[in-house]
Order: structure tokens, then sequence, then C-alpha cells
């Protein structure tokens, strides 16, 4: 049979080939035949060249004439070439249907073109067509087809409305080639119109079958999940995973975790949902949120930790879920930092009222335990206001009695403990504490009188015995710096009964103090035995308060005329190479003069050799000039006067150009004298010493028998010979009036003489005096404008107080700095007191620190901390300044040098600015880890001082944001938008808050 099969199949072949070539004499009917049959059998290739010859033979003659229909032939020749994918046959089959009045063949026309579209992908032309398309003169296998791939286009169209019944009339008969896929269609619509009966029949026939079995579990476990029959559902996907090769098998494996996960059954849910997160492109935060959770269970904190953090930022209830137990996770790997920040965010979430509650409580109390006190007192506050009946209402309570005995903010401690309506007992223990814990912290702030009232109330205060002997030390020692010396006696004498020693509190200090109370009321012998009690036999090591004890006792065997002894000691002093070896050689020399003056000389002389920065150099000086002129050696004294008027700082300048004229005189250079007293009259015509140049000028005028020309010379130097007796009456007005005590009546009239003789001979008299009286009615601006004036005409007898009181006032009561600064630099300059000299570098300072002139007030800085004598603050405010010249020119290295100095000696405003300096100095230098660490040390250590830790908080939040610890970040940048009072760093907060976010979302791969 297949030989003759084969036979025949050539037989036909050979018989085509032959028609071909005698075409015009084959009978056209056979042919015709012959390629339907071949279209029947779907040969269409075999069928079309017969089919196309057909028409070629009807084409040359008369149609009417043929014995078979010329449509017929061009039907069937259109269908093939379509059937074989021939682009051109697009056109004439689209002719027929439009040209043809053949309705039958139209449509079947219609329905192959149809076909054509369908196989090309075209299937909005296919849509178009098939439903132009009757089935009446179709197949039904062509009935069928065209159901099906109707049915797809519409699918493939999300027309499910129409797709739907197509494909159900196909799966209706299990023998059709597409009634497999059409049950799966079918299936896939009913699933999205949740008609899950009808989708889990029609997925069931398919599910195991090779295209759709990959597939098909994945929706017939979510239809037993959707109806309910979730055991059934997590059983078969089971089954499905293990036998594997699943299309979707990470989101069968999110199936089956998550039903575990609602059975509680966390530690099988585990594994598949570890799975399905680690694998999928992106994943919900309620998948991250299942799998920490099972993480949580399984006692796995820091995956757990992990997931929850990436869950936060949002305020439905499954975000306060994710911190609450996110708080809990790092609780138990003693992450209380982090635990505290997960707290702080679910206690602003208000969907769970109980773990709002309780987060609250566990925030308040993190912040305190880890001494973010300012922050863990409010809280408290707040808790107990908001949950007066809480569980936790006792232990909040407790944790805010002790917040008062531990904490170092004692600024917001004092306020609440005398908000307290009934202070408990341990309440008021806690008082007098509080009490002398604020006031050291104004005393180191500068704020003197407060503190003092402060110390007052804690002085009386009946529960003050474990605090009684540091309120007496301050009290002395705040008596002593308002120069109230008896009271400072008293108190320090107090403190000596029962000392303790704590940090500047000490027995040492108090006898240092007490030794200078005594040397005020130039009580020596006492003075000496108090500085004895601070060092008799002194180290070369020895530190400053003990070098300075030893100099002042040297001074107190000096005053006593012990010179033996003193000079013992100030040599002691120049061989161990103490700050205060120029001095101690000053005073050496002095006493050494007595009995040597040569040796006096040379002495003073060496000052300006071996200690070239010394302020003495110019004293040194003049005094080797004075002991020249003494000894009439008159022409050695001029080196000595010349150095000092050229030194840029001396304010012995007029005194020196005096003491030049009167040697000159005295070597007869009558003209080289007058030229230095014209100098003083020019230069310093206010000073006490344009007198006595004046009147020597006189005499040599006289000498000379030359009065006309002193007359002029006097009135070039703005001298008046004659006396004006207006002026002097008007100012003895004014004078009795002071006199006799009526200031308001006598500031008047020292305002009216100014206005009549604005250079009146008692000028400078009215200035002061009028100042005075308006200083001590506290009218500090018109006080102000006298002490200015007469500064501005140093020097003069009242300059060096009148610069002083310009200076302060400037300063502390008009809060001037630059007219301070001006006048402290003037005071700086023109001071002959040391004690002076010292307060006006002290104010220099100050005023240049308020104008934030870092580099101007560097060297001044510099000079002051090379003082002797100098207290902590001086100390403290030096290194500041310095450390921020540094800080402001980015040589941070530098500055966290100077940094660490306050940090070292002030623990209140400065201290607190220090640190921040030093952890803002880490995070420019890139080192992060060191930046949190002083960062935390802002918080930790100086809670009174808001500024800066709102600001130290903000450093942590960029060093989180800098290390891309999102979680703790936007934490940290919430605490601030949520607590800060100052405006400008909340703002800046929230900024960076936003920014944090932004930058999570686009590194995330959570989706909501």
């Amino acid at each position: 049979m297949k030989k003759t099969t084969a036979f025949i199949t050539l037989l036909g072949l050979f018989h085509f080939s032959y028609a071909q070539q005698t075409r015009v004499i084959t009978d056209p009917q056979a042919t015709f035949k012959h390629a339907k049959e071949l279209y029947q059998r779907e040969q269409y290739s075999l069928a079309y060249p017969l089919l196309k010859d057909l028409q070629l033979q009807q084409t040359a003659i008369d149609r009417s004439s043929k014995a078979i229909s010329y449509q017929e032939v061009k039907y069937y020749t259109i269908v093939c070439a379509l059937k074989q994918n021939e682009e051109g046959a697009v056109l004439k089959a689209r002719k027929f249907i439009d040209q043809e009045d053949n309705a039958a063949r139209v449509q079947m026309m219609s329905f192959h073109l149809a076909e054509y579209y369908f196989r090309k992908d075209d299937l909005a032309q296919a849509a178009s067509l098939y439903e132009t398309t009757g089935i009446a003169n179709l197949s039904n296998r062509e009935i069928a087809d065209m159901k099906f791939h109707q049915g797809y286009v519409y699918f493939t169209l999300k027309q499910f409305d129409k797709a739907k019944p197509k494909f159900d009339a196909i799966r209706q008969d299990s023998r059709d080639p597409n009634y497999f896929d059409a049950n799966y269609y079918y299936g896939f619509i009913c699933f999205y119109e949740k008609k899950y009966n009808d989708a889990l029949a029609a997925f069931t026939i398919v599910e195991d079958h090779p295209n759709y079995g990959r597939v098909v579990p994945f929706y017939i476990a979510g239809i037993h999940y959707s109806l309910g029959q979730k055991e059934k559902a997590l059983q078969y996907a089971e089954a499905k995973l293990k036998r594997g090769n699943l299309h979707y098998d990470v989101p069968m494996r999110q199936m089956v975790g998550h039903a575990y996960f609602e059975k509680k059954q966390f530690d099988k849910a585990l594994p598949y949902l570890e799975t399905y997160v680690n694998k999928a492109d992106s994943v919900k935060r309620e998948d991250i949120y299942e799998l920490s959770y099972c993480y949580y269970e399984a006692k796995n904190w820091n995956k757990a930790i992990e997931g929850f953090k990436q869950i936060g930022g949002k305020e439905d209830s499954l975000a306060q879920n994710a911190m609450y137990l996110l708080g809990d996770s790092y609780l138990r790997t003693g992450q209380k930092a982090n635990a505290r920040n997960a707290f702080l965010m679910c206690a602003r979430n208000s969907s769970n009222q109980k773990q709002q509650e309780v987060s609250q409580f566990n925030y308040a109390k993190l912040s305190y335990e880890l001494g973010y006190q300012d922050v863990a007192l409010t809280e408290l506050q707040e808790f107990l206001t908001k949950y007066p009946q809480s569980d936790y209402n006792n232990e909040a309570k407790e944790l805010l009695v002790n917040m008062l005995a531990s904490t170092n903010n004692y600024k917001d401690a004092l306020a609440l403990l005398e908000s307290l309506k009934t202070p408990s007992p341990n309440a008021r223990r806690l008082y007098p504490v509080v009490l002398l814990g604020r006031a050291t912290e104004m005393i180191n702030d500068g704020m003197l009188v407060t503190a003092n009232d402060l110390l007052t109330k804690a002085e009386a205060d009946a529960n003050n015995t474990s605090v009684l002997p540091q309120i007496q030390f301050w009290k002395g020692e705040i008596s002593y710096r308002l120069n109230k010396v008896d009271d400072a006696i008293r108190y320090f004498f107090e403190y000596l009964k029962r000392p303790v020693s704590y940090i500047e509190v000490n027995p040492n200090n108090a006898n240092y103090s007490l030794g200078y109370c005594f040397l005020k009321r130039e009580n020596y012998n006492q003075a000496l035995g108090f500085f004895e009690k601070v060092v008799v036999n002194p180290k070369i090591n020895a530190n400053p308060l003990e070098q300075d004890a030893y100099v002042r006792s040297a001074d107190c065997y000096y005053m006593n005329r012990d010179y033996k002894k003193a000079l013992a000691m100030y040599d002691k002093v120049i061989g161990y190479s103490w700050a205060a070896g120029d001095y101690a050689t000053f005073q050496k020399a002095m006493i050494t003069g007595v009995s040597n003056e040569k040796e006096k000389i040379t002495l003073l002389a060496s000052i300006s050799r071996r200690y070239p920065q010394s302020n003495l150099s110019a004293d040194a000086n003049m005094e080797v000039a004075t002991t020249h002129i003494a000894a009439e050696n008159f022409r050695e004294a001029l080196p000595y006067l010349k150095n000092v008027v050229n030194d840029p700082v001396s304010s012995l300048k007029p005194k020196a150009y005096l003491k030049m004229g009167i040697a000159y005189y005295n070597l007869n250079n009558d003209n080289e004298a007058l030229k230095q007293y014209a100098t003083v009259l020019q230069q310093f015509p206010n000073s006490t010493e344009a007198e006595a140049a004046l009147e020597n000028s006189r005499i040599i005028y006289v000498e000379q028998g030359k009065t006309s020309e002193y007359v002029a010379f006097a009135r070039s130097m703005g001298k008046e010979i004659t006396t004006n007796q207006e002026d002097e009456l008007m100012y003895q007005q004014a004078e009795v009036q002071f006199n006799n005590g009526n200031f308001p009546s006598a500031a008047k009239k020292f305002e009216e003489y100014l206005a009549r003789f604005p250079e009146g001979k008692f000028a400078l008299e009215a200035l002061y005096y009028k100042s005075e009286i308006y200083y001590n009615q506290k009218d500090w601006k018109k006080a102000a404008d006298g002490y200015e004036k007469l500064s501005e005409l140093v020097p003069n007898k009242f300059g060096e107080k009148a610069l002083l009181n310009a200076a302060r006032l400037n300063f502390f009561e008009l809060k001037n700095y630059e007219k301070a600064e001006k006048y402290f630099i003037k005071l700086k300059d023109f001071a002959t007191s040391q004690e002076n000299k010292l307060e006006a570098m002290r104010g220099l300072l100050r005023s240049q620190f308020q104008l934030q002139k870092w580099n101007d007030a560097v060297t001044n800085a510099k000079d002051l901390l090379n003082q002797k004598g100098i207290g902590s603050d001086d100390k403290v405010i030096a290194n500041m300044a310095i450390a921020k010249s540094f800080h402001t020119s980015n040589q941070c290295d530098q500055a966290i040098s100077y940094y660490r100095q306050v940090v070292s000696l002030n623990k209140s405003a400065y201290g607190a600015e220090a640190r921040y300096g030093i952890a803002q100095c880490f995070f420019v230098q890139d080192r992060l880890s060191d930046a949190e660490k002083a960062a935390f040390e802002v918080v930790n250590k100086s809670g009174s001082y808001e500024v800066w830790v709102t600001r130290a908080y903000l450093l942590l939040g960029d060093i989180y944001l800098k290390q891309k610890d999102y979680f703790n970040a936007k934490a940290t940048f919430q605490s601030i938008v949520d607590n800060a009072k100052l405006e400008d760093v909340r703002q800046e907060a929230d900024k960076k808050l936003k920014q944090t976010q932004e930058e999570e979302r686009k590194n995330s791969k959570v989706g909501g």
C-alpha cells in the first residue's frame, strides 16, 4: 500500500507537470475539481498554482462561455494565497469583499482574511472582520476556530465580556483542539470576575497540561484561599511547590508563608517568606512585616530589626506594630539608643492606643537612661498628664524623682521643683542640691548676683546639710568677686570648719582666696598664713595656683620688710622659670636696690631681654630711669626713658616724656627739654603730667628771660594763662550741690557747666561727677555718654576709671559690644594697675566673642592665658575664642585641641558649645563614629543648654543620614521637629527629614 500510494502521488505530480505545459487543451472543469480537492485536504501550496492557471485561462477567453464560475476560481485562489500568508492577497481579499455580490463567499472571505490577520497578530483588524463574518457558510471546524480566535482577540484586547462566551462554547467539546486553551482563558476570565467556582472548574482541566501546568496551580491555590478554603489552599500550594517547575514559584511561596503566618505557625512560615522576600523584585510592607515577625518569634533579633526598620514612615497600624516590635528587638540586643528611636516612632502613631501608651513610657524611660534629660522630663510629664491611670504611673513618677537626683539639667530641674505644689520629701531634699547646681552654672556664666540669690535660698533651706560646705564656699567666692571682702572671709572660714572637696570646691582654693582677701585688707601676716597653707616648699612643676600662692607669700614677706625671706623666694621663682619670673625679678631688683643700686639696675634691665613678652618691661625701664635720675645720672636715664615712650602699649608715656624733659634740663639742654614738655602737652593734654610740663616750661622760659615766648608757648598748647572766674564759679555751684548730696540738681548743674564751658578748667571733673551720678541712678545711657567723653581725653586723672566704666556699661548694660571692644582696647593700653589691665583683657575678649571676631580675639586671648591668677572662666572663653578661630578656618585638629581645654574647664554653656564644636569638627573630618560619640557627649552632659543639645541631635541625624541609616536619621529628625523650641533648627530638621525620606525611597525595594 505504501508503494502504491507513492506511485499514485508521483503520477499525480507528473500529470500536473504535463498539464501545465498543455493547459490550453486541458479540461478546466477537471482542473478546478482537482484544485478543490487539494484545497479541502489543506494542501494549499498544491492547489494554489492550479487555481492561478485557471484564472489566467479564464481571463484569455470569454468568461460567460466558461464551464466554471470565474468568481469561484477567484475566491479559492485568494484564499489559498491568504493561507500561505501572502501579503499581496490582502488587497485582493479586500476588493473581493467590497465588490462581489455573493454574500456567502464574501462572508467566508471575511473569515479567511480575519484568520490571516490573526496569524499576523494584527488583532484589531482580525476583530473587525470576525464581527462581520456569518457562520452559515463555514464548516464546523472553521466555526470552532473562529470562536476560539475571536475569543482570544477579545481576551487580548481585555474585552472579557465578549471573549468569555466564545471560550465557553469551545470548552464544551473536549475533542476540540482548542479545548485546553479555551479552558485556560475561560478560567482566567472567571478568576478576574471573582467567579471562583467557575474558574476552578476550568483550571482543574488544565492544571497538568504541559503549557499551563506551571501557571495554573498558582491561581487554583489562590481560588481556594479566596473561597475560605485556607487549609486546602495551603496543602495544595505546598504540594505543588515540592513538585517544582512552577512559573509563579516565588508568589506561591508568599502565599504559603502567609497562610502559615495566619495560623501562627511562624517557624513554618519563615522559610517561605524568606525566599519570597529575597527573590521578589519588589515586596509589600506587609510581607516585610510578616517575615520580620517570624524572625522575631524565632528570636533572630538582628534580622527582625533589619526588616522592621523598613516599615516605618507611615501612620498606619502596620507601621506602629513594626516600630513597637522593633523597639523591643533593640532592647533585647542591648541597643537602647535605637530602641528609643523606635518607641518614639510608635508613640507618634495613634492607631493602637495601648501600644502608643507603652511606647511613650518606654521612650521617656530610655531618654532618661541614655541621658536625654530634657526630653525625658518633657515626656514623663506629658505621660503622667495623658495617662493618669496607667499601669506605669508609679514608675514614671519614680523616674522623675531619680532624674532630679542625678541630672545636670539644673535649670529645668529647678523650675520643675519650684512648680510643685506639694513636693515629696525626696523632692524637698533635692531642692538645695539643685539650687547649688544651678548657682554654679550661673557662676560659670558670669551671672554672679543671680547665682548669689540662689545660694542664699539654699543656705536657708533646712535640707542643705549635704551641700552646705559647697554653698559656703561659693558664697565666699562670689563675695570676693563682688569686692565684699568681709563676707568672703566669713564664708570661707565657715567652709573650712567642715570642708569637702568637689572639683573647684576644696580647701586649697578656699585658703588661696582667703589669702587674697587679707591681701586686699593689707593684712600681710594673715594673708601669708593662708597662702602658705596652699604651698610652702613648691616643686618646679607646681600647678599655676601653687605658683601664684607662693609668689603672693613672697609679696607678704616683702611688705612685712622681711627682705631676706622674700628675696630667697623670688630667687626660687626665677630659678624654676615660672611664668611669674619677670615679676619676681622686678621685686628682687626693688629689694636689692635698697643696698645696691647697680645690681638693681642690672636686674631691671634684664627683664626686657629675658622676658621679651613681659608686661613689666615698661615699668622696669621706668624704674631704672627713675633710679638714675635720683642719683643725678641724667644721661644714663635717657635710653630707658626712650624705651618707655617706644613701648606700643605703655601707659607710662606722659611720665617718661616729663622725666626726659627733666633729664635734658639738668643736662643744660633747654631746647630738648622744651620739646619733651611740648610733647606731653600736645599728646597728653589732660594728663596730670601736663600741668608739671607747663610749669617746668615756665621755669625754663623765665630763667631765659623769655616770658612773652612762654605766653605764646602756653597758648599754642591750648592752655589759659588767666583764670576764668565765671568758669570756676559755675563749677563751684554744681560742686556745692554734689557735696550736699543733692545729686539730681548737681547733675543738672554739671550739664549746664559743660554746655557753657565744654573745655573749661573743670571739664574733666564735671564730666566725671555727673557720670558717677547717672551711674548710681542706673541711667546707663547718660552715664556711658560721660565716661565715653572722658575716655576720649585720656590720659587724665579720671581716664582709667572712665575707660573701665565706659567699657563695662557698653558691655553689660547697653549691649553695645562694638563700643565695649573699643574702650576695652584703650583700657588695656592705658591701665596702670594690673587688676584693670586684666579686666580690660577679659572684657575685650568677651566683646570680641559677642561680635564673633574670632581671628581678632586670638592675640588677646593668648595674652590673657599667659596672665597670672586668671580664673577658670577666663581660660574657658580664651580657649573658646581660639578654638572658634581655628574652626572657622577649617583647621579642625587645632580647634578640637582648644575645645577640649574648654570642656575640661567648664560644665556650663561654653562647655556645651565646645562639646558641640568637637562633634562638628569630627563630622567635617568624616570621622563619623567619633562625631556620634561627641554628639552624645553634648546630649548627656550639657542638658541645661537647649540650643546645643538640639543642634547635637541635628548633627546626629546628619551622621545617620551619611551612614545611610535611614531609620535612625528619620527618628532623630522627627524628634527635633516634634520637640524643638528653636524654630530655625526645627525647620532645618523638617527639611532634612524630607530629604532622608526621599533618599530612602530611591534606595528601597519595599513597595506600598
